[in-house]
């Protein structure tokens, strides 16, 4: 591939999967970091928190992530076609004020499911120097992967200190708080969200070898994680294909009741590795789902191995239980087939909302990939049920129906009249996917329906109530 600058290597690519963030130092012109941080004193000085008006009424700050470090680290890790979404925070810690808790960022919406590979990302900016006194953001590295928090506290704690400018990404699951401020100033972090549109086809970042990278002999790393990483390792290469494992039936029963172990660290390697078994251990899986015993490790098993899986996950879709559906959704759109979408188009019309939500967003990643001409037969059955999901109860199954149609690019042009009265939902993320969907497609007609809606909404941050016009 064509290198980039700022794009990481392999070396930082197996550090972000294994720990879960990457801290850059750009080199940003000096005046910069000290704009921005005069600009959002004054914001909190006039107005309070503008939440995600920020970055137009400070739209310096779009110097940070479009600095080629920046850039070529979120294109590496979320692939050459991410998106900045419309929600971003200045999260202010005043002095004298207490931390927080570890906690993990939350989904529109209960998804039910893990979300190991990096789909969503964010990025935490500090305008003024942050050493440890002013509370940091702290990280728990290769949390990203625990859905507990005693699993998750497991880790080591790592605050971000920094100078100003400094910018960590992290996947969107890891495990952070803020820390407490004991000096006399305010700790100012601008966090900003970023998704993918494409799923991986091939490496985006500077890649010189496609086998997941063997410990040096001095490393102490948790050997059951292994697998884990090799899976998403695999999953950026733009591979399908589990890894293949060569296991008894003595060590089948043995990885099945693993399953469920009272340490999530367990639970998830015998996941993996199950998966890595491929179609052996596929009835055994199948029969654990059927009595509903450990039904999200026995999906995540399902979901990281091969295409031997998809009739099991196919026929969980009709499961009475809608945790069981709404997880079976979501591992089919990890599986990568997209002969499963015809399936998760049914799915579009469940009765739970959560099971829409996934089923929605499956297809969406199905169809993100340049699909055969087969493939392509189905897409527009696809894009008009995505449009109707449009028109959903639930803001959040609306949401991720038109991040969906934004996923399909010009396969979504069945959807544009519902994407167009979209543009006007009373959820701001719904409008902001809507938009982002009708320029994905592409035609003159998504265009100027969507630049019609532009300069009728579009926001000014020059006028205030000390200047209104």
């Amino acid at each position: 591939m064509t290198n980039k600058i700022g794009l990481l290597n392999d070396q930082q690519m197996t550090e972000f999967i294994r720990n879960g963030y990457i801290k850059l130092r750009p080199n940003y012109r000096t005046e910069l970091n000290q704009k921005i941080y005069t600009e959002i004193e004054s914001m909190f000085n006039l107005t309070g928190n503008l939440g995600n008006n920020i970055l137009p009424l400070i739209p310096e700050i779009q110097e940070i992530f479009s600095h080629p470090l920046v850039d070529g680290a979120l294109t590496s890790i979320l692939g050459s076609g991410y998106v900045m979404h419309s929600h971003r925070f200045c999260h202010l810690t005043p002095p004298n004020s207490n931390g927080q808790n570890f906690h993990r960022d939350s989904y529109e919406g209960d998804i039910d499911a893990n979300n190991h590979r990096c789909r969503w990302a964010m990025a935490f900016y500090y305008p003024q120097d942050t050493p440890r006194l002013i509370g940091p953001t702290s990280i728990l590295p290769g949390s990203q992967y625990y859905e507990t928090d005693q699993a998750a506290n497991q880790q080591t704690e790592l605050p971000l200190s920094g100078k100003a400018g400094a910018l960590t990404i992290v996947h969107y699951d890891l495990w952070h708080r803020a820390m407490a401020n004991f000096g006399s100033h305010n700790r100012y972090m601008l966090k900003f969200l970023f998704y993918r549109l494409e799923e991986p086809d091939n490496p985006t970042w500077q890649n010189e070898q496609n086998d997941w990278p063997h410990l040096a002999e001095n490393e102490i790393l948790d050997s059951r994680n292994q697998l884990m990483w090799q899976k998403i390792w695999q999953w950026y290469i733009g591979e399908t294909s589990p890894q293949t494992s060569n296991l008894s039936a003595t060590n089948l029963t043995k990885l099945l009741n693993q399953l469920s172990d009272k340490s999530e660290e367990n639970r998830l390697a015998a996941a993996y590795t199950l998966g890595a078994m491929g179609e052996k251990a596929v009835p055994s899986l199948a029969d654990q789902l059927s009595r509903k015993l450990t039904v999200p490790y026995v999906v995540l098993a399902l979901g990281s191995g091969d295409e031997t899986a998809i009739p099991v996950l196919t026929s969980a879709l009709s499961h009475s239980d809608d945790t069981v559906r709404s997880q079976a959704a979501h591992a089919l759109g990890d599986l990568g087939y997209p002969s499963a979408a015809n399936s998760l188009t049914n799915s579009l019309s469940d009765v739970a909302p959560k099971v829409r939500r996934n089923a929605a967003e499956a297809i969406g990643n199905l169809n993100s990939r340049t699909l055969t001409s087969e493939d392509q037969e189905f897409t527009q059955e696809q894009a008009l049920a995505l449009g109707q999901l449009l028109h959903d109860d639930h803001y959040w199954v609306r949401d991720n129906a038109a991040r969906g149609l934004a996923k399909m690019g010009y396969a979504a042009e069945p959807a544009i009249f519902d994407l167009g009265l979209a543009l006007n939902d009373q959820n701001r993320y719904v409008r902001f996917n809507a938009a982002l969907a009708l320029k994905q497609v592409g035609t003159p007609s998504a265009h100027e329906m969507l630049l019609d809606h532009l300069f009728v909404s579009r926001w000014c941050p020059l006028t205030t109530k000390h200047s209104s016009f």
